[in-house]
């Protein structure tokens, strides 16, 4: 199997180098707030967190391609990092610190592509969470100061914890009586929300989560992480990986299940 040590050395060299555009002006009185056309926000903070990342890579990774949310696909090759500068705007905009830069590598290979690195950093949690393929998935300060990654071992939906996004998602996609029934058949629901929940099932304290609508970027960085933290990710249709442009993760006891209350 391949090492990929050396990209997620840089991984976290573009995490630090996002965490301080971030944090410069998370909260910041005068922060100036776009709405994209898809009717999403955009700040000022999430292109500079973009720009310094492709700017690095430019001079580190020259022949990898990059996607990112705000500035789209650039190059081609066998190797894309995958960027959402800010995944959690929304709460970055309100002054909430639950958000994170999502760094991954996609690499192209016989099954198709797939992350083999992803890093997804929480300033303003003082958090970060990492995984590369094969090496396993790891929280903590640095890559000589961290701790292990393992999802749970709940084996019953009734001793289970489900976390969630936004109800009008579902109920747009005319899916939102199958997350009722799964809610009520939990021990505990919370709608954590983005990067949170699949960060949350790779620790452990949540057992599954899902999203209705989602692009590679939210998933591909958090995908990885709870694969090699021993959990599966999915597209609601049980296709695995993160292409699906849609989300369901666990601690691989609960998937099929997950996938009875929400699949298609």
């Amino acid at each position: 199997m391949p090492d990929y040590h050396d990209d997620l050395r840089l991984a976290h060299v573009l995490a630090d180098a996002a965490d301080a555009a971030t944090m410069e002006r998370f909260k910041a009185l005068d922060l100036t707030v776009e709405t994209k056309p898809d009717m999403t926000p955009v700040t000022e903070a999430d292109r500079a967190a973009e720009e310094v990342i492709r700017s690095v890579l430019q001079r580190a990774r020259p022949r990898d391609a990059v996607l990112g949310e705000e500035f789209g696909n650039e190059g081609q090759g066998p190797r894309r990092w995958v960027i959402d500068p800010i995944d959690g705007t929304k709460n970055y905009v309100r002054g909430v610190p639950v958000w994170a830069t999502l760094i991954a590598l996609v690499e192209r290979g016989a099954g198709g592509d797939r992350p083999v690195v992803g890093v997804v950093s929480a300033p303003a949690l003082s958090r970060r969470w990492w995984a590369a393929l094969g090496a396993g998935a790891y929280t903590g300060r640095s890559l000589t100061s961290a701790t292990r990654l393992r999802v749970s071992g709940v084996e019953r939906l009734a001793d289970a914890s489900f976390s969630y996004s936004s109800l009008t998602g579902w109920e747009e996609r005319d899916r939102l009586d199958g997350l009722l029934r799964l809610s009520r058949d939990c021990w505990r629901t919370r709608a954590y929300g983005d990067f949170w929940s699949y960060m949350m099932v790779a620790e452990g304290s949540v057992d599954l989560c899902a999203e209705p609508e989602l692009s590679l970027w939210d998933m591909a960085a958090p995908a990885i992480v709870v694969q090699e933290a021993g959990g599966r990710f999915t597209g609601l249709d049980g296709r695995d990986g993160p292409h699906g442009g849609d989300a369901a993760a666990s601690n691989g006891l609960l998937h099929d299940e997950l996938l009875g209350y929400l699949g298609g």
